[in-house]
């Protein structure tokens, strides 16, 4: 393997290692924003049980992601030198905001969270709650900043190599910048609701915590449903956008090897490149329909492109459609379970409730593959239209150097994937610090609440 290959490994290898925390974690910083403000409103000690344990849960995410995000940043300097000194005067603003205005905000106030209950007023903690959820979502702007300019990069000019900024908020407001940051959020708002309602039904099916159980989970299901349902709405912006900045990624997403008035979109499929078809499932006029408005509109295809400048075909497709795929099964599952709660059948249905604990990572490999697809669909790019993947590498770091460093990174984040793991599974076991007392005062309480407010109630 040469340089760019394994320096494009390793990169994928540790942002996608990254990537397995970040929904969880922007997703458990609503959960327990939320659960710290039905404490607030209603002082309850079920309440206040079911903030720590998400608060608990939240810690031991957001402390691993932390940790195997400095690492990309230091891939920037070592494996991609050329990229950085290309984009540096450009790259470096939003992740020294996001490093000074976001994570020190967000971790300050987790401080309050873990040690200061009783050190701050019941208002202040719950403030605190606000700054977490806030910090953290602050967080993955700047960085969505970031990548979308790679994306769509606007506000610079080309000065002796080098992209200099000439327009702060054309860079930063990049046509990419707010459906893309609006997709991820509510992608990890999924995540979060199906964590919680997956553990919630993980507690019905052992008939411990039922009380806790009882009101999460509908929680949870309302939270991942009114996420789910968002998301395509979302998407489709996402999608208009990426057919007018980034035709050639849009083309790779649906396998539109010419262009066409009236393009169909496929469903399911593979991509047969060697006859410029895709075999599979295929709705007539559909993709014209949705990105222009009318069912003659045409659609951009990769006969527009030299083939050195079109995206890997079925990896692009193929992570596309399943991200698209699994956000229908959410919504099915979602809505399904909401319909159980309501008609009083939920808890005695296993399978169901197997289904919501087996379900609880598919959100994060929806992300996953939604990332993908994004990267994989910008190549042969670094910085779409200005600098090529390859030319972006460091000269002088050899392919031995990287492989080295590729299965150091391998050993240790599995240690750490293990360490967490375990503790985030301990905390699972462990459960909300719930007296028989409190159970029964949440069992009271959880008898009155209505399923309209539950989408308020996250924990």
């Amino acid at each position: 393997m040469d340089t760019v290959l394994l320096s494009r490994i390793q990169f994928a290898f540790t942002v996608g290692y990254h990537y397995l925390f970040v929904p969880l974690s922007l997703g458990l910083a609503l959960v327990v924003m939320l659960a710290e403000r039905r404490y607030y409103k209603s002082g309850l000690e079920a309440d206040k049980a079911a903030s720590v344990f998400w608060t608990r849960l939240f810690t031991t995410t957001f402390a691993i992601g932390v940790a195997t995000g400095i690492t990309m940043e230091f891939a920037f300097g070592t494996n991609w030198a050329n990229y950085s000194r290309f984009v540096g005067d450009i790259f470096g603003a939003p992740l020294a905001a996001e490093g000074l205005f976001a994570f020190f905000l967000e971790s300050t106030f987790l401080g309050v969270l873990l040690f200061g209950r009783n050190r701050v007023s019941k208002r202040f903690y719950y403030l605190s709650s606000w700054m977490v959820f806030i910090g953290s979502h602050l967080s993955a702007l700047w960085i969505i900043i970031a990548n979308s300019w790679q994306q769509t990069p606007a506000g610079f000019k080309v000065v002796d190599g080098r992209a200099v900024l000439t327009n702060f908020w054309e860079a930063a407001l990049n046509p990419s910048t707010l459906p893309r940051y609006t997709h991820v959020v509510v992608a990890t708002w999924v995540a979060g609701g199906f964590v919680v309602a997956g553990i919630a039904a993980y507690y019905l099916l052992q008939k411990r915590h039922v009380a806790f159980a009882r009101r999460a989970v509908a929680g949870g299901l309302a939270l991942a449903l009114v996420a789910s349902l968002a998301l395509p709405l979302i998407g489709h912006w996402s999608a208009i956008q990426v057919g007018q900045t980034q035709p050639a990624k849009m083309a790779a997403f649906e396998g539109i090897f010419k262009t066409e008035s009236g393009a169909p979109m496929a469903l399911i499929g593979w991509v047969d490149e060697q006859s410029q078809t895709v075999r599979g499932i295929k709705v007539p006029y559909l993709l014209s329909l949705l990105l222009t408005g009318r069912t003659s509109g045409q659609v951009t295809g990769l006969d527009q492109f030299a083939p050195a400048d079109r995206p890997p075909l079925q990896l692009t497709f193929q992570s596309y459609h399943l991200m698209v795929l699994l956000g229908l099964y959410f919504i099915g599952l979602a809505g399904f379970g909401l319909y159980l709660l309501r008609r009083g059948r939920l808890e005695s249905n296993r399978g169901f409730l197997k289904a919501l604990v087996y379900s609880i990572p598919l959100p994060v490999l929806a992300s996953q593959v939604g990332w993908m697809a994004a990267e994989v669909g910008r190549q042969p790019w670094i910085v779409y239209g200005q600098l090529r993947t390859v030319d972006a590498v460091s000269a002088v770091v050899p392919a031995g150097h990287v492989a080295a460093t590729l299965a150091m990174f391998a050993a240790l984040y599995t240690l750490l994937f293990v360490g967490w793991l375990r503790i985030a599974l301990g905390i699972v076991r462990q459960g909300p610090p719930v007296s028989a007392g409190i159970e029964a005062e949440a069992g009271n309480a959880a008898s009155s609440d209505k399923l309209g407010t539950a989408v308020q109630m996250a924990d």
